[in-house]
Protein backbone atom coordinates (compact mmCIF):
# COMPACT_ATOMS: atom_id res chain seq x y z
CA UNK A 1 0.00 0.00 0.00
CA UNK A 2 1.39 3.39 -0.99
CA UNK A 3 0.19 6.86 -0.05
CA UNK A 4 0.97 10.04 -1.95
CA UNK A 5 0.24 13.36 -0.27
CA UNK A 6 0.13 16.73 -1.98
CA UNK A 7 -1.15 20.26 -1.55
CA UNK A 8 1.23 21.77 0.96
CA UNK A 9 2.76 25.19 0.53
CA UNK A 10 3.83 28.51 1.97
CA UNK A 11 1.15 31.04 2.88
CA UNK A 12 0.27 33.83 5.27
CA UNK A 13 -1.72 33.43 8.45
CA UNK A 14 -5.45 33.31 7.85
CA UNK A 15 -5.10 31.52 4.55
CA UNK A 16 -6.32 28.10 3.44
CA UNK A 17 -4.87 24.98 1.89
CA UNK A 18 -6.42 21.76 0.67
CA UNK A 19 -4.25 18.71 1.24
CA UNK A 20 -4.93 15.53 -0.69
CA UNK A 21 -3.76 11.95 -0.36
CA UNK A 22 -4.16 9.12 -2.82
CA UNK A 23 -3.83 5.53 -1.65
CA UNK A 24 -2.84 2.79 -4.07
CA UNK A 25 -1.98 -0.87 -3.89
CA UNK A 26 -4.90 -2.14 -1.83
CA UNK A 27 -7.50 -4.55 -3.15
CA UNK A 28 -9.77 -3.76 -0.20
CA UNK A 29 -11.62 -0.62 0.89
CA UNK A 30 -9.60 1.41 3.36
CA UNK A 31 -11.51 1.57 6.67
CA UNK A 32 -9.56 4.45 8.19
CA UNK A 33 -7.76 7.35 6.52
CA UNK A 34 -6.38 10.39 8.21
CA UNK A 35 -3.71 12.99 8.78
CA UNK A 36 -0.98 13.53 11.32
CA UNK A 37 1.49 16.37 11.47
CA UNK A 38 4.93 16.93 12.91
CA UNK A 39 6.59 20.24 13.60
CA UNK A 40 10.36 20.54 14.18
CA UNK A 41 11.24 19.46 17.71
CA UNK A 42 7.78 18.09 18.42
CA UNK A 43 6.20 14.64 18.36
CA UNK A 44 3.89 13.62 15.58
CA UNK A 45 0.26 14.43 16.49
CA UNK A 46 -3.07 13.40 15.06
CA UNK A 47 -4.86 16.11 13.09
CA UNK A 48 -8.00 14.38 11.77
CA UNK A 49 -9.21 10.86 11.10
CA UNK A 50 -12.02 9.54 8.94
CA UNK A 51 -13.48 6.17 9.82
CA UNK A 52 -15.85 4.80 7.18
CA UNK A 53 -18.15 3.51 9.94
CA UNK A 54 -17.81 6.08 12.71
CA UNK A 55 -17.20 9.27 10.77
CA UNK A 56 -14.71 12.08 11.34
CA UNK A 57 -12.62 12.87 14.40
CA UNK A 58 -10.48 15.94 15.03
CA UNK A 59 -7.82 17.00 17.43
CA UNK A 60 -8.88 20.00 19.49
CA UNK A 61 -6.69 22.44 17.55
CA UNK A 62 -8.26 21.33 14.26
CA UNK A 63 -11.90 21.43 15.35
CA UNK A 64 -13.77 24.17 13.51
CA UNK A 65 -10.86 25.07 11.22
CA UNK A 66 -10.01 21.84 9.42
CA UNK A 67 -12.32 19.47 7.56
CA UNK A 68 -11.47 15.92 6.56
CA UNK A 69 -13.34 14.24 3.73
CA UNK A 70 -13.12 11.24 1.47
CA UNK A 71 -12.98 11.64 -2.26
CA UNK A 72 -15.46 10.05 -4.61
CA UNK A 73 -13.02 7.21 -4.94
CA UNK A 74 -12.66 5.43 -1.64
CA UNK A 75 -8.90 5.61 -1.83
CA UNK A 76 -8.56 9.37 -1.48
CA UNK A 77 -8.73 11.64 1.53
CA UNK A 78 -8.61 15.41 1.71
CA UNK A 79 -7.90 17.86 4.48
CA UNK A 80 -9.28 21.35 4.06
CA UNK A 81 -7.33 23.66 6.34
CA UNK A 82 -8.76 27.13 6.95
CA UNK A 83 -7.78 30.07 9.16
CA UNK A 84 -4.24 28.78 9.28
CA UNK A 85 -1.92 29.98 12.03
CA UNK A 86 1.88 30.04 12.26
CA UNK A 87 1.66 27.22 14.81
CA UNK A 88 0.11 25.03 12.11
CA UNK A 89 3.49 24.97 10.39
CA UNK A 90 4.51 21.30 10.10
CA UNK A 91 4.94 18.39 7.77
CA UNK A 92 1.53 16.80 7.26
CA UNK A 93 1.42 13.05 6.76
CA UNK A 94 -1.53 11.05 5.55
CA UNK A 95 -2.02 7.55 6.86
CA UNK A 96 -4.20 4.51 6.26
CA UNK A 97 -5.24 1.69 8.55
CA UNK A 98 -5.97 -1.65 6.96
CA UNK A 99 -6.44 -4.56 9.32
CA UNK A 100 -3.80 -4.17 11.98
CA UNK A 101 -1.34 -2.35 9.73
CA UNK A 102 -0.61 1.35 9.46
CA UNK A 103 0.68 2.85 6.23
CA UNK A 104 2.19 6.33 5.88
CA UNK A 105 2.73 8.77 3.07
CA UNK A 106 5.87 10.83 2.62
CA UNK A 107 4.46 14.07 4.00
CA UNK A 108 3.76 17.50 2.57
CA UNK A 109 5.15 20.70 4.09
CA UNK A 110 2.80 23.44 5.27
CA UNK A 111 4.44 26.71 6.28
CA UNK A 112 2.35 29.57 7.65
CA UNK A 113 3.96 32.98 8.08
CA UNK A 114 2.72 35.64 10.46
Amino acid sequence: VQLQASGGGLLQAGGSLRLSCVVSGSDFPIPILGWYRQAPGYDREMVATHDRTLGAFYNDFAEGRFTISRGNADNTVHLQTDSLKPEDTAVYFCYAVLGSSYYWGQGTQVTVSS
